[in-house]
C-alpha cells in the first residue's frame, strides 16, 4: 500500500476543503456573525495546518493501484465530512459533534436529511455552508480535486472510476482531469442558470443561492424547517424548482454531446426516455389518486404530484406539503421511486433507472433462454452490447442493495423506531433522498433518533453516496491482505 500517495491526495482534498470554507467565511463577515467567523476561521487553520502535513509526506512512487484509489475516496469522503463538521461544533451552532457529523454526511452526499430541530435559528453562514456542501458533493469532491489539481490526472483514473455514479462513468477525453473540468464547467453552467431562474421567480438572493446549491447537487437543505411548504404551489418558484431538479436528474453527458451538436444521438438515449416516461406515469398515477380526495384543484394536484415525484425520483427531498398525509397509493409511488433515482452521471442517488433498465433486460433475456436455450442474447443499451461484467456487476448491485436495506431497516428498528420510519429512513439514507415517512417524513426530523442510529445512517450515507462496492470492498478483511 502506498501510503505517502494515499496521505498526499487526502492532504490536497483537506487544503482545497479548507480554501473553500473562505466563501461561507465571508457570508458570515457580511452578516456580522461573530461565532461564525470564528467557527470557519478555526476550521481553516486545522485544515490548513494536517492538510500541509499531509501533502508533504515523500512518495516512493507516483504509481495509484486500484486498492489505494479507494482507499483515497473511502477514507476522503469520511475525512471530509468529520473536517466538514468542524464549523457547526466550533461557531457553537451544534453542541453534539454526533449531530454536526450527520449533518456534514448528509450535506456532502447531497442527502439533505438534517439532525437540526430548529434549522431556521442557525446563523446565515452556517446555513449558507450547509448548502454549498451539495454543491461541492454533488459532482464529486475528488472529481473537485482532480479539476483543480492536474497533476493528480495521472492517478486519477481509478478514483475518477470509484467516485463516479453509474455503472460505467461517461470520459469525454482521455485524460480524467480535462474531464472532471469539462464536468465542472457543465455543473457550473447549470447552477447559474438555475440561479437566476430562481432569483428571477421572486426569492432573495441569498436563499437563490441556498435552493440552486441544493437543487443542481439534489440535496435538498433549506432555509426553514417545513422545506418549501411555506411556498404557495402556484408559485413561480415552485415550477422552476421542479423543472431544475428534472435538469439536474440527467445525465451530464448528454449535456456535452448537445453542447458538440449531437443532439440526435442525446435525444436518443434510452435511459433519458426510460427517465421521463417513469416520472409521466408516475405523476400521472398519483395526480388521479389525489384529484378530488386531497386537493379539490387538478391544476393543484398536477403541480403537488410532479413536485414530489421529481424531488424524490431525482433525490433531492424538498416538499411543498406533508405527503405522508396522502392516500396509501401515492406514497407507495413514492416509496418506490426512493428505489429509483434518476440517471448514472447525473448528482442524484439511489440505484439509477439504467440499472433498473439492464436488470429488466437480464429477465428479459433469462425468460427468452427458457425457449431458445442456445440463442445468445446479449444485453443492449443504445446499440451497444454491455460487457458481462458490467451486467453481473449491475444484478450483483440490486442484491447488495437490497440486502443493505432490509438489515440497515431491521438495526434502525431497534433502537425504538416503528418499522415504517426505519424503512424510509434507511431507504431515504442510503439512496441520498433525505425526506422519508413517518418520523422522519416532511413534518418530523432526524433529530428524534439516537445517536447510534445517527452514526448508522451516516454510514448508509456514505456508503450510497459511493455505490456499496468501494466502501465495503475497504472494509473487508481481505481488502488489506497483500
Amino acid at each position: 500500500m502506498n501510503f505517502g500517495l494515499v496521505a498526499r491526495v487526502l492532504g490536497n482534498l483537506l487544503l482545497i476543503e479548507g480554501a473553500i470554507l473562505a466563501v461561507p467565511l465571508g457570508v458570515s463577515l457580511s452578516f456580522r456573525e461573530r461565532s461564525s467567523v470564528f467557527g470557519f476561521l478555526l476550521s481553516m487553520g486545522i485544515l490548513g495546518l494536517i492538510g500541509l502535513f499531509l501533502s508533504n509526506i515523500p512518495v516512493k512512487s507516483s504509481r495509484l493501484k486500484t486498492r489505494e484509489a479507494m482507499v483515497i475516496v473511502t477514507v476522503g469522503w469520511v475525512v471530509a465530512a468529520l473536517f466538514a463538521a468542524l464549523p457547526f461544533v466550533l461557531s457553537g451552532s451544534v453542541s453534539s459533534f454526533t449531530d454536526a457529523f450527520f449533518e456534514a454526511v448528509s450535506g456532502l452526499t447531497t442527502t439533505g436529511a438534517s439532525a437540526i430541530r430548529n434549522v431556521e435559528a442557525l446563523p446565515k453562514g452556517i446555513l449558507f455552508w450547509r448548502s454549498l456542501m451539495h454543491w461541492v458533493g454533488g459532482m464529486g469532491i475528488l472529481v473537485l480535486t482532480l479539476a483543480i489539481l492536474p497533476t493528480l490526472g495521472l492517478v486519477g483514473s481509478q478514483m475518477f472510476k470509484a467516485e463516479s455514479p453509474g455503472p460505467s462513468p461517461d470520459r469525454f477525453t482521455p485524460r480524467i482531469a480535462a474531464t472532471s473540468k469539462i464536468l465542472y464547467a457543465i455543473y457550473g453552467v447549470l447552477t447559474a442558470i438555475i440561479l437566476f431562474a430562481v432569483r428571477a421567480s421572486g426569492v432573495s438572493w441569498f436563499e437563490s443561492f441556498i435552493l440552486a446549491f441544493g437543487t443542481v447537487g439534489t440535496g435538498g437543505f433549506g432555509l426553514y424547517n417545513d422545506s418549501l411548504t411555506r411556498h404557495s404551489v402556484n408559485s413561480p418558484l415552485i415550477l422552476v424548482l421542479a423543472a431544475a431538479m428534472f435538469l439536474a436528474g440527467v445525465n451530464f453527458s448528454l449535456y456535452y454531446d448537445l453542447i458538440k451538436g449531437r443532439w440526435r444521438h442525446a435525444l436518443a438515449d434510452v435511459e433519458l426516455r426510460l427517465y421521463i416516461i417513469i416520472a409521466a406515469i408516475c405523476v400521472l398515477g398519483i395526480s388521479l389518486n389525489l384529484y378530488g380526495r386531497t386537493y379539490a384543484s387538478f391544476g393543484d394536484t398536477v403541480k403537488h404530484a410532479l413536485f414530489q415525484v421529481g424531488s424524490v425520483m431525482t433525490t433531492t427531498g424538498y416538499s411543498t406539503t406533508d405527503f405522508d398525509l396522502w392516500p396509501s397509493f401515492s406514497k407507495g409511488i413514492l416509496f418506490t421511486l426512493m428505489f429509483v433515482g434518476a440517471s448514472a452521471g447525473s448528482t442524484s442517488g439511489s440505484v439509477k433507472v439504467v440499472r433498473l433498465l439492464i436488470a429488466a433486460k437480464v429477465v428479459k433475456r433469462e425468460v427468452a433462454k427458457v425457449l431458445h436455450p442456445q440463442a445468445a442474447q446479449p444485453v443492449v443499451i443504445n446499440g451497444r452490447v454491455m460487457p458481462e461484467s458490467v451486467v453481473q456487476g449491475v444484478v450483483g448491485f440490486l442484491l447488495l442493495y437490497i440486502g443493505v436495506f432490509g438489515v440497515g431497516s431491521l438495526l434502525i428498528s431497534l433502537q425504538g423506531l416503528d418499522m415504517i420510519s426505519s424503512m424510509s429512513a434507511v431507504a431515504s439514507t442510503l439512496g441520498n433522498i433525505g425526506v422519508g415517512f413517518g418520523s422522519v417524513g416532511p413534518s418530523g426530523s432526524y433529530a428524534v433518533l439516537s445517536p447510534v442510529s445517527k452514526l448508522l445512517l451516516s454510514f448508509f450515507m456514505l456508503l450510497g453516496r459511493l455505490e456499496l462496492f468501494t466502501m465495503l470492498a475497504v472494509l473487508s478483511p481481505g481488502f488489506w491482505k497483500e
